[in-house]
């Protein structure tokens, strides 16, 4: 007697359907991970605030001794500076979060996201707003460093530096990504990083003044897209301290086109404007990767 024998069934896998809600997880997700990365990253986060603090206290402290800003009234060299080294701390940890996705090619991780069902425009939007959160959050403790170079502590400064933060680090992420996108190693990636973002941070006004540079100088940083980052930022600090007009027109004299002074919403403009292009730019470089 012969027995049936009853072929295995085909075991059916079921992939959801693309979706806006699918998508918004992703993005949620892909944030999460960045946020949990930089917390269980504390050596990380504790070298990228290295050369702020440098710049901020020794290199602020050493050049006071020489430097006396402001005609007629001196203020603090590192007063000064502050702003610029709250920017060149958000746009290194926005970049160096960005680097990451070079560091989850090399493990294999990205090609895994890459393949799940969601686009991978939600995938860049997370891992933008992620960077942004992470060096608004890495930014926060020069905050906090404030009244020992003679910043006050106010509520609306505060909340004012830290929407122009998060502005600054998500355009810069956005900038990183897109880099990041096509490239292989750490090492290129890095390598590009320094030699695009260091000539930026010093074109921008962060350590200078941008008033009555040479001609070349003050074109470079009107082209410069970082000057319209830190502007703000140097424009809310100067608001709230008690200085001289003179010196308010010397110090932060703002960002000029043929004479026309660029309203401080006009450069956040700006700032918003290229983050949306850079994001778009990064979108598609990841639709290319394979």
């Amino acid at each position: 007697m012969t027995a049936d024998v009853t072929s295995p069934g085909v075991v059916r896998v079921l992939v959801p359907g693309r979706s806006v809600r699918h998508d918004l997880r992703a993005v949620k997700i892909v944030l999460h991970r960045e946020l949990l990365r930089f917390v269980n990253d504390r050596t990380r986060m504790f070298s990228t605030l290295i050369q702020p603090v440098l710049w901020l206290f020794v290199m602020g402290t050493g050049l006071s001794t020489l430097i006396s800003l402001g005609p007629g009234q001196g203020v603090d060299f590192r007063t000064f500076i502050y702003p610029g080294v709250i920017a060149m701390t958000v746009i290194t940890t926005a970049m160096f979060s960005a680097g990451s996705i070079v560091w989850d090619r090399e493990f294999g991780f990205l090609r895994e996201m890459l393949v799940a069902p969601v686009s991978r425009a939600a995938i860049v939007i997370g891992k933008c707003l992620g960077g942004g959160i992470v060096a608004t959050a890495q930014g926060v403790i020069i905050l906090a460093l404030a009244g020992f170079v003679h910043v006050p502590y106010s509520p609306t400064l505060i909340l004012t530096l830290l929407g122009e933060m998060f502005l600054a680090s998500v355009t810069i992420t956005a900038f990183g990504v897109s880099l990041a996108a096509r490239m292989k190693t750490m090492q290129s990636f890095f390598g590009i990083m320094q030699m695009a973002i260091m000539p930026m941070i010093f074109l921008s006004g962060a350590m200078f003044p941008l008033a009555n540079l040479p001609g070349w100088l003050a074109f470079l940083t009107k082209i410069n897209p970082l000057t319209y980052a830190v502007d703000p930022m140097r424009h809310a600090v100067f608001s709230h301290l008690s200085v001289s007009p003179r010196v308010v027109e010397a110090l932060n004299p703002g960002v000029h086109w043929f004479g026309w002074h660029v309203p401080i919403l006009a450069e956040l403009g700006i700032v918003a404007l290229m983050g949306l292009g850079l994001l778009g730019v990064a979108i598609a470089q990841f639709r290319r990767t394979d």
